[in-house]
């Protein structure tokens, strides 16, 4: 038994000093890429942060791009910092968050780097809700979030001012195609009740002028009560629905019994909270995204 003892101690000292070498490879690794750099070192909180931040700092030699570690699952509102993203803030010069409640950890962010500049994407921007900032869903509140990206990068690194302002119009306008989809849709769903199965796509909503009757908002740990089933179908065919929003990273249990039960069709739509880390990934994401709507409008109105 005492033998069993030693043995354990041994091992937790062999885990806690292989995991103490790890970490102090990786602050070297980021001291070394600061010196070789010494530039602005910029730190994004999610991915469209990081999307947005990539294409307003592309091209330039003033910044080092990070992004934290991805979450595991849907947005940022339960996650938790790891000993890498610890790394990356401490060395950061200016951390770029979406704001707006998202990001539950920036109170202990700035505990404890409080001299780290935290810019919020969200402030300055009239959201169509104070409680639900997933306002990148909507193309026109995302060219918001790119030029506030400019702004304090050309604050953080005035020498390349210029460049930031460029790429970020050269951004907004790509963008803008976008938008202008929506607006073509809007002119078939504007008014139309929708159910939608996430609060981010309130702001899909918003955007094509609908009402959204309910929300039912899914996770992946989430058990739906047969009542809450029951609820959907309800609305849905009482308030005439013909389409609803879902997200299929929570898989399509709910999507198919509502096909099963109802006429309405059901729109997995990527809530944009993950994806490949290209400059042009969010436009693509959104145009897949569009393409579905149209696709679930046209066989509405047959």
């Amino acid at each position: 038994m005492k033998k069993n003892k030693y043995i354990f101690v041994f091992l937790m000292l062999l885990a806690i000093s292989l995991a103490g070498g790890i970490f102090t490879g990786a602050y070297i690794h980021l001291d070394e890429e600061r010196q070789e750099h010494k530039g602005v070192y910029v730190v994004t909180s999610f991915y469209p942060v990081y999307i947005a931040a990539l294409n307003v700092a592309k091209g330039s030699p003033g910044v080092v791009l990070e992004n934290l570690s991805e979450p595991q699952s849907g947005c940022m509102h339960d996650y938790q910092l790891t000993p890498q993203d610890m790394i990356l803030l401490s060395k950061a010069d200016l951390f770029l968050v979406n704001g707006g409640g998202i990001e539950s950890f920036l109170a202990d962010v700035g505990k404890s780097y409080p001299q780290l500049a935290i810019v919020k994407a969200a402030d300055g921007l009239d959201l169509s809700d104070d409680e639900n900032a997933h306002f990148w869903m909507d193309t026109r509140y995302y060219t918001g979030m790119v030029r506030s990206i400019a702004e304090a990068l050309k604050e953080a690194d005035p020498a390349n001012a210029r460049l930031y302002q460029e790429n970020a119009e050269d951004y907004c306008g790509e963008v803008g195609k976008l938008t202008e989809q929506m607006e073509e849709l809007r002119e078939a769903a504007k008014g139309k009740p929708v159910v939608i199965f996430h609060e981010a796509y309130e702001y899909v909503a918003g955007e094509l002028g609908m009402d959204a009757v309910y929300c039912l908002d899914l996770d992946e740990e989430r058990q739906i009560s047969a009542h809450e089933v029951a609820e959907v179908i309800e609305e849905i065919s009482r308030g005439q629905v013909s389409v609803v929003f879902a997200e299929e990273l929570y898989g399509k249990d709910m999507g198919d019994t509502v096909e099963a039960e109802t006429q309405a069709k059901v729109c997995y739509l990527d809530a944009l909270v993950r994806g490949d880390y290209r400059a042009d990934s969010y436009l693509s994401a959104v145009q897949a995204n569009i393409d579905v709507l149209k696709q679930a409008f046209r066989s509405a109105d047959k």
